[in-house]
């Protein structure tokens, strides 16, 4: 069977634009591997971590707490699934370093 790639694969041609090219990189690999609700749990995760990022900007530090909470929930989910998320605990990371009030 061919490779899914975003020109036969109508998930991964919705997020290849909007994703970047390690969470993109990502979700091929999961769809690829059958598992495309494994990948829609990775754009959860990096949404939430986009959302967590705005919310500390705008100095909203409960809603930036509620959903960084939400996402390594998420994020631990997907360990347990043995989906490689090197690249989601280092978003996640730096998020934490730039917030401390966040932890």
């Amino acid at each position: 069977m061919a490779k899914k790639n975003s020109k036969n694969n109508d998930f991964l041609n919705t997020h290849r634009n909007s994703s970047s090219p390690k969470i993109y990189s990502l979700l091929l690999d999961l769809v690829n591997d059958d598992r495309e609700d494994l990948a829609k749990i990775v754009l959860k995760v990096d949404y939430l971590l986009q959302y967590t990022s705005n919310a500390i900007k705008q100095r909203d530090y409960a809603e930036a707490k509620e959903a960084i909470e939400k996402a390594r929930e998420r994020i631990d989910s997907l360990k347990a699934e043995n989906v490689d998320v090197e690249y989601l605990e280092y978003l996640y990371q730096g998020i934490i370093k730039n917030c401390k009030t966040v932890k």
